[in-house]
């Protein structure tokens, strides 16, 4: 498995670097440096004001929850992202590491891993309504595409795959314990601890609908950053049309959810997507490993963190008195 996620990697590394010498390396990266380190620093402050939003939306899921315990929802988001966005993992992986972030800070294994899977799900509705929003924005600016079509299929695809995911939730407890299990092996209680979480939450509707919204909000959120690092590097372009080139590499990235960090996917779907509104590929790809650099500014610092959160409590554990010297 590892060996296919290394050629996997590999091939879409490889992706990458054709499409910028393709379409010109010297523009590509004089598009991208045109930003300075103040531009730069504008794009990762905002990046980090995301995670709020989203870590809130993950807490809201979960029933008689303090307020005080948004911060350990926000924090095992930022622990998903920056893993699915650094190290070397399917999003999957980033996943499950931000529903061990929020085990390690005292969330039960159950109820850590039931509210992952919701929020995982209420992110994916937000998307459907985000991706479907973004096709009508390209069929009203692009007509004549043949894209609009491919993504229109996609777009049924994934609703109906969000139906079962649903589903699977609610009247499929047993294969979830299954998935579980596989995912976080040792840190899930048994089948009717993760089933009585799931229930919980879902007899909480209203809570389930404001984290749709608040993902929602998170998607457009996300949009107007990239329209920022568009201005940053020079080019004029409407918001609404950065939210369908966002909607749409996003929608992208996700049917490639196996390969690490979407490599040459995000850097494909933008040298595509962004002619269509009017902006040059080299802009596209500018933006895209603008991204990336942000990725890795933000997301190193936190996995070295929850690195050495992890560590300390891996120390106390092993001491008999159970702290640390």
């Amino acid at each position: 498995m590892k060996f296919r996620i290394v050629i996997i990697a590999a091939l879409g590394f490889a992706l990458a670097l054709y499409l910028v010498m393709y379409v010109g390396l010297g523009a590509v990266f004089s598009a991208a440096i045109a930003v300075g380190w103040g531009g730069f620093a504008i794009l990762c402050l905002y990046a980090l004001a995301l995670f709020v939003p989203l870590g809130v939306a993950w807490h809201v899921l979960i029933p008689d929850s303090p307020v005080a315990g948004m911060k350990i929802f926000v924090w095992a988001r930022m622990v998903r992202d920056a893993a699915s966005e650094v190290l070397p993992f399917s999003q999957l992986g980033g996943i499950v590491l931000g529903a061990r972030a929020a085990i390690l800070h005292g969330v039960s294994p159950p109820l850590a891993f039931a509210s992952m899977i919701v929020d995982v799900t209420t992110e994916m509705l937000a998307q459907i309504a985000y991706i479907a929003l973004g096709i009508v924005i390209l069929s009203a600016r692009a007509p004549q595409s043949s894209l609009t079509r491919i993504f229109v299929i996609g777009l049924a695809l994934a609703a109906v795959g969000g139906g079962l995911f649903f589903a699977l939730q609610r009247y499929g407890h047993w294969m979830t314990e299954k998935l579980a299990a596989r995912l976080l092996p040792g840190a899930v209680a048994p089948t009717a601890a993760l089933a009585a979480s799931l229930d919980a939450i879902y007899r909480h509707p209203a809570r389930v609908g404001l984290s749709v919204a608040l993902h929602f909000a998170g998607w457009i959120a996300s949009a107007i950053g990239t329209w920022i690092a568009f201005r940053l590097i020079g080019v004029r372009v409407d918001l609404p049309s950065v939210m369908a080139i966002e909607s749409l590499v996003y929608a992208t990235r996700s049917a490639a959810v196996l390969v690490p960090n979407a490599l040459g996917v995000q850097e494909a779907a933008y040298a595509v997507l962004a002619p269509l509104f009017g902006v040059g590929a080299e802009f596209g790809l500018a933006v895209s490993l603008l991204k990336r650099a942000r990725d890795i500014a933000v997301g190193v610092p936190i996995l070295l963190i929850w690195q050495a959160v992890e560590g300390q409590r891996a120390v106390a554990a092993g001491r008999p008195d159970g702290h640390l010297r």
